[in-house]
């Protein structure tokens, strides 16, 4: 499985993205800066980290959503590339329209680090395929910005067409029924809070998040 990582000034969780890819897959991913107007040819995934781009000035992701890279990210992910966002990458892809909604400063005003657990809405895509539906796994969140909302119709197509892939097992910083994480219509964009990739070998204390790069290993590769 050939992957890019995209690097924001203050993206911080870039290579731990990177580490998580090469242990999985056996290939090292690419890097491409944030100011390169195009991405290299033939890649499978795209991740856009977590991090605060930027400082998290404006709008979480606002800035980084306007970099030139992006757009390439967009006109991939169009045309049927796999696109993961974590945690900042997350509001990124909100921001750029790749996933609707938005990701607003957190309910309880405050920053939240830990481990969460998380109900596996949906077991039916790339990113997902190596969990059960029902299945709680533990992932760990850290972010400021993680409050997930949408109008009314937005929510109810999500639940409807199966598109929430995560929820909160209970309420972690107020988002829109708990919400951890969404997909695209096409299912080939993947945009979650927590960090799996914070959670791939016995010395994070679990595994729960290295399956998600083993489907998309299995589905790509």
């Amino acid at each position: 499985m050939r992957s890019a990582v995209i690097v924001f000034p203050g993206s911080n969780c870039d290579r731990d993205m990177a580490v998580a890819l090469e242990q999985v897959s056996g290939v090292k991913p690419v890097m491409v800066w944030h100011r390169e107007a195009e991405l290299p040819q033939g890649l499978d995934l795209i991740v856009v980290p977590g991090g605060f781009s930027y400082g998290d000035y404006l709008r979480s992701g606002a800035m980084a959503a306007n970099s030139p890279i992006m757009r390439a990210v967009k006109d991939a992910a169009d045309r049927g590339a796999s696109v993961l966002g974590i945690c900042n990458g997350f509001q990124i892809l909100t921001e750029t329209g790749l996933l609707p909604g938005a990701l607003m400063r957190n309910a309880g005003i405050s920053f939240v680090c830990r481990d969460v657990n998380l109900k596996v809405e949906n077991s039916q895509s790339a990113f997902t395929s190596r969990y059960e539906e029902g299945e709680e796994i533990v992932i760990p969140v850290a972010h400021h910005d993680g409050n997930y909302t949408a109008d009314p119709d937005t929510i109810e197509r999500l639940e409807g067409e199966g598109r929430i892939a995560f929820r909160y097992s209970r309420e972690v910083n107020g988002s829109e029924r708990d919400i951890a994480g969404i997909i695209n219509e096409g299912g080939n964009v993947l945009g979650m809070m927590p960090h799996p990739e914070r959670m791939i070998e016995p010395a994070h204390g679990r595994t729960d998040g290295r399956r998600l790069f083993e489907g998309l290993v299995e589905a790509l590769g």
